[in-house]
């Protein structure tokens, strides 16, 4: 492979037979080398293809100013979510979680704790990612030397979970998360209930209620179908369950100025009655 553009000491930008531009890494593979020579591939550790412009400028911007080890860790927390979750990744995680993996590093190093607030949410909306979280931050703690807490495993799962919906702002998913968690109170408190999360009604339920929280946070409105017919047989058929719905529309139109579609009114009473109905039985 031949080097394209020297990152630092331990990683440059090569062209591949194919002229495709990929980021390898290796122990002192550029040492006394210069654009244009052969790096022997035997030396590389680490080789990264990232799909688009944007990320590869960004991911050759954040290898010059983080140390080899906080990257190669980086790099196996994705290999293993993308692995257990079984889903694609946006190319972005190489940079958010990277970053954070290494800025959670220096922080600890420099005695600052930051509280994840909503960690106890996490867990219960984010599962799969929150167990990756456990998973990664034991794996830091071993091989970095460091006690990080459990906030930071929270912090990693919101990262992959952003890394899921594509475009969505990782400061977004902070507050996607708390439209979940208040949509969840109001039905918890409507119906004098505690779900249980292991149903795969309450699954789909939160699943849902995801991507209307990110929907809200866009300001994407959903278009209503004419679905007047069908709206009024489900709220009949729900009757209780379109009534909380009717006090989450209200909550949502007061809060953050989003007036809820008939659509969206539809199937939230839909996957209310569903995980109730699965909750009670």
């Amino acid at each position: 492979m031949q080097i394209y553009k020297i990152l630092n000491n331990n990683a440059a930008v090569v062209r591949d037979e194919q002229g495709l531009e990929k980021i390898v890494m290796g122990k002192g593979i550029c040492f006394q080398k210069k654009t244009g020579t052969q790096i022997d591939p035997a030396v590389i550790d680490k080789t990264f293809f990232l799909s688009t412009e944007d990320a590869s400028n960004k991911f050759q911007v954040l290898v010059q100013d983080i140390p080899m080890e906080h990257i190669t860790i980086g790099e196996e927390i994705i290999a293993e979510a993308k692995s257990r979750l079984g889903k694609r990744l946006n190319d972005m995680i190489y940079i958010s979680l990277i970053d954070h993996v290494h800025t959670s590093i220096v922080r600890f190093l420099e005695g600052i704790t930051v509280k994840n607030v909503l960690l106890w949410d996490i867990k219960r909306f984010y599962k799969e990612e929150y167990e990756i979280g456990l998973w990664a931050l034991a794996q830091m703690n071993s091989q970095l030397k460091v006690q990080l807490p459990e906030d930071e495993a929270g912090f990693i799962a919101l990262h992959l979970a952003n890394a899921q919906m594509d475009d969505t702002v990782m400061h977004n998913m902070y507050e996607i998360t708390k439209i979940m968690q208040e949509i969840l109170n109001i039905v918890k408190y409507f119906f004098h209930i505690e779900f249980q999360e292991d149903n795969v009604y309450y699954y789909r339920f939160i699943t849902h209620l995801k991507f209307f929280a990110k929907r809200l946070v866009d300001h994407n409105n959903y278009q209503d179908d004419e679905n007047d017919d069908l709206l009024e047989v489900i709220r009949q058929k729900y009757e209780k369950s379109y009534q909380c719905v009717e006090k989450i529309t209200q909550f949502i139109s007061k809060k953050y100025g989003y007036v809820m579609s008939r659509e969206e009114q539809l199937y939230l009473t839909i996957h209310i009655a569903r995980a109730i109905h699965k909750t009670n039985s």
